[in-house]
């Protein structure tokens, strides 16, 4: 069965609370630069953040993003985390995730576009439609 998207979802801790949060992260070759991660909430629904990939990528050995979404290996406690920071208005939040999750992840997009390969299956034609057909 040939799929244009990985999706794998996970428990992850949230502001180094006890109780995990059910994860979600998305990767769809349509978006080739992009990740999605999407937390449920307490009543059910689900939050979405989308970046650029490459953030990911780089979050797993140094820190990375200076914006809304940060990502680091948790060098002090434990080399196996990786430490998702979002920021917004209406709050902060930090997730602790486990590495090997990340690199499974990673590995599976790589399948459907190489890194480095994004620029050959971004369509250019249909992001202009969606931007002009507001």
């Amino acid at each position: 069965m040939q799929t244009d998207a990985v999706h794998q979802s996970q428990f992850v801790l949230l502001n180094d609370s006890t109780t995990p949060v059910l994860s979600r992260l998305s990767y769809h070759a349509d978006e080739p630069f992009a990740v999605t991660v999407a937390f449920r909430t307490e009543r059910g629904r689900w939050v979405e953040w989308t970046f650029a990939r490459d953030l990911l990528v780089d979050g797993l050995v140094e820190p990375a993003g200076l914006g809304d979404v940060r990502i680091r290996p948790d060098l002090v406690q434990d080399e196996e985390l990786i430490i998702l920071e979002i920021e917004s208005p209406d709050g902060y939040a930090s997730f602790e995730l486990e590495r090997a999750d990340i690199e499974r992840f990673l590995a599976a997009s790589y399948e459907l576009v190489p890194l480095g390969a994004e620029v050959d299956y971004f369509d250019v034609d249909t992001l202009i439609d969606e931007i002009t057909n507001v």
